[in-house]
């Protein structure tokens, strides 16, 4: 999913009128229902395409974009929360990623007719039409897009590569071999890629400067990275690790080794960090809890007990709140980061799996100079299925 962390300042010390923010909750039932995340209830409940997986929010939070598994992509209108175009698309488009500008929208294309030519679709946001479709590797899962926008990465299951798209030109520029692909996550800074490899047990580091792995992490036999979240400063890479293992390992970025193993529940899936870096949450699909972890001491402070098959998990930009999808009780649990425990549990439609939550747009009141700063986090959308890769997280529907 692509969550929009805004931080902004008023000058004079003057208050601010902050706008509401919502959650969008893609249901494989084929409906997007929205949150609105002040009163924690289901003010739309949006008819889309079949198989609504990806979601993705454009930068000034005035649409959605959601990838239906059987061939469209939906756009959603954020202010009258209506579908207002639906944008054929090639076979099973899951991943979706939009540039830091808003202009453009790309979306991954799973399946093709001829499994040797699977595609990207560029989408231009402000005509809502397809300019631009891009051949790439085979079994492409998800794609991140750097903090500047000038190239997108996308994982190729099945020819084991990463290619890198040049988004000024769409096209493949190159490609990265790595030792697998599944999630998929850029620093900050745009410096570094992070790349799971649940087949290999490894983590790949590619340098975005030169598109080369630069390290590759290993963490043993029968280890199954999958998912990977890096800290808002660059510093911390954490990756959730399945069955048997069932852990969070801790990746120091400037060293690229494992700094700390955290055991959480059974199947940790979807991994959430706060806007201010100090709790990791993970979301664990099989003990239906979600993990929390304190990153000073990267240990678990709490366990929280949520829905049946906790998948998606987003963080709202204030950092108050968590969201999570519960795939199998066809609800998303609210979680209060001050105290750890679950606030509210909304009934959503049937398979609810990602959750993106829409940027916070502060107008001024009065005269006051205002200054803003910001950054913004990638990471995938949840949708059908385990094999993939993360960014947008694509999950196994039980």
């Amino acid at each position: 999913m692509l969550i929009i962390l805004l931080s902004l300042g008023a000058g004079l010390g003057k208050a601010t009128s902050q706008a509401q923010t919502s959650a969008y909750v893609t249901n494989l039932s084929g409906t997007v229902s929205v949150i609105d995340t002040k009163t924690n209830t289901v003010v739309a409940t949006i008819p889309v395409g079949i198989f609504p997986s990806g979601v993705a929010i454009t930068p000034d939070g005035t649409r959605v974009y959601v990838t239906n598994i059987f061939n469209s992509i939906s756009v959603i209108d954020a202010a009258s929360n209506t579908v207002v175009v639906t944008i054929p698309s090639g076979q099973f488009p899951t991943g979706i990623a939009i540039t830091p500008d808003g202009t453009r929208a790309y979306v991954v294309n799973q399946f093709v007719t001829n499994q040797g030519n699977n595609t990207v679709s560029v989408i231009d946001t402000m005509t809502n039409t397809i300019v631009a479709t891009i051949s790439v590797g085979r079994g492409p899962s998800e794609i991140a897009i750097t903090p500047d926008g000038t190239r997108a990465y996308v994982p190729d299951q099945q020819d084991v590569i990463i290619s890198v798209i040049d988004t000024a030109t769409n096209t493949v520029v190159t490609t990265v071999p790595v030792s697998g692909t599944a999630g998929i996550a850029i620093t900050p800074d745009g410096t570094r890629a992070y790349v799971t490899s649940p087949g290999a047990g490894t983590v790949s580091v590619i340098a975005i400067a030169s598109n080369t792995v630069v390290a590759t992490i290993s963490f043993g036999t029968n280890q199954n990275p999958f998912r990977v979240a890096i800290t808002p400063d660059g510093t911390r890479a954490y990756v959730t690790i399945g069955f048997p293992n069932n852990i969070v390992s801790v990746i120091d970025t400037a060293s690229n080794t494992v700094v700390a193993t955290i055991p959480v529940g059974l199947g940790p899936i979807g991994v959430a960090i706060t806007p201010d870096g100090t709790r990791v949450y993970v979301t664990n699909d099989d003990s239906d809890s979600v993990s929390v972890i304190d990153t000073t001491t990267n240990t678990v402070v709490a366990t929280i007990p949520v829905g049946l098959g906790p998948i998606g998990v987003a963080i709202t930009p204030d950092g108050t709140r968590v969201y999570v999808t519960n795939d199998n009780s066809d609800t998303v649990s609210v979680i209060d980061t001050a105290t750890n425990t679950v606030v509210a549990t909304i009934p959503v439609g049937s398979g609810p799996v990602a959750v993106a939550i829409t940027p916070v747009l502060e107008t001024p009141t009065g005269k006051e100079q205002c200054t803003h700063h910001g950054y913004l986090k990638f990471g995938p959308p949840a949708g059908p299925f385990k094999n993939q890769g993360q960014g947008v997280s694509y999950v196994e529907h039980h």
